[in-house]
């Protein structure tokens, strides 16, 4: 498997967890000296510096390219960004050439998110075409891969694709993902929940859903006590109205900024801030993972939670889904006893 824009390793754990070999393409350094450290393959440099072709044994397309230009809320630069990507999406389907318009971009990360539809065309025209394709990035990118998704299907692909909630897939976090999951020639479908959601101020055992609890940050984080966390963000527009999640719940988003969350007790004596290791737990990566760089928050923060990145691969290649039985988030095992295939 071909992993663009790669981060940490995020996908590439969950690639390991499966026995899939894996290699990720990153240009940021920090990402690529944690990657290191783990023992993930990686090639470090811009991913359009790079072709289908260099990696012609990859069967497998992966990819959660950034696009930070079209997710700003309320932003009208955001929304003519995203206009601008889909149109291009459109002309790269009906086989336009759109290098040198890419090139007139103003802000250069508009572009990236088409990386990944570049790669599957090319490795199309190569005659070696990726039988699966796997794409995630924040529910504001759902429209761009609607739109990849119906060139995909002129090509042979059967296309799936919606936001999944990280709770529902066994993460001890609520979080949401745009994801896509393309096959050649094969159904393609959306991997299915196996925890219920979290619903503030019901039980995790409410509901009538035949679904396993969901996970709340005492689960996984080793602390003698309940804890609460503060937000470092306001809710309903207020900035002094701090969200606050019990440790008996699943954690908000994390995000680069989870280390400016307070940790206190119930009654609201200071705790110590997560750590490095726990902020990695609540995105479901080993306690041990061998984070790197002066960035840990912001490479945290963006990756997707290998568990969830588990259940979309083992949904995009058919893999028995028992073997998902074997992971979960309370009781995963240590990087370091982990094997990491050859690519």
């Amino acid at each position: 498997m071909i992993d663009l824009f790669a981060g940490p390793g995020g996908l590439d754990v969950a690639a390991t967890w499966l026995g899939i070999p894996v290699i990720g393409i990153e240009w940021d350094a920090n990402a690529c000296a944690t990657r290191r450290a783990a023992g993930l393959l990686t090639e470090q440099g811009d991913v359009r510096a790079f072709e289908p072709r260099r990696f012609s044994n990859a069967n497998v397309l992966a990819a959660g390219p950034p696009c930070q230009t079209f997710t700003v809320a309320g932003s009208g630069h955001g929304r003519k960004a995203l206009d601008e990507v889909l149109l291009f999406v459109r002309r790269m389907g009906d086989g336009d050439d759109v290098t040198e318009d890419l090139n007139q971009i103003q802000d250069e990360r508009t572009a990236l998110v088409l990386e990944p539809l570049r790669w599957a065309l090319k490795a199309i025209e190569n005659g070696n075409p990726y039988r699966a394709i796997v794409l995630e990035q924040v529910p504001a990118a759902l429209p761009v891969w609607e739109a990849v998704g119906a060139v995909l299907i002129s090509r042979g692909y059967h296309v799936a694709h919606g936001i999944l909630h990280t709770e529902q897939y066994g993460v001890p976090q609520t979080r949401r993902r745009a994801v896509l999951i393309a096959r050649l020639g094969a159904d393609a479908t959306l991997p299915k929940p196996t925890h219920r959601p979290f619903r503030r101020g019901m039980s995790r055992t409410d509901g009538t859903e035949k679904l396993l609890p969901w996970i709340a940050m005492g689960d996984v984080l080793n602390r003698p006590i309940p804890f609460v966390v503060v937000s470092n963000y306001g809710t309903g527009g207020d900035p002094k109205a701090r969200g606050r999640r019990m440790s008996a719940e699943p954690s908000f988003t994390v995000t680069g900024k989870i280390f400016r969350n307070r940790v206190v007790t119930p009654s609201g004596n200071a705790l110590p801030r997560f750590s490095y290791a726990e902020a990695g737990r609540l995105q479901t990566f080993p306690s041990d993972y061998p984070w790197v760089g002066s960035d840990v928050a912001q490479q945290i923060g963006n990756a997707i939670p290998p568990l969830l990145a588990m259940h979309v691969l083992v949904a995009a290649l058919d893999i028995d889904a028992q073997i998902l039985e074997q992971r979960a988030a309370e009781n995963l095992p240590l990087w370091s006893e982990t094997k990491v295939p050859h690519f």
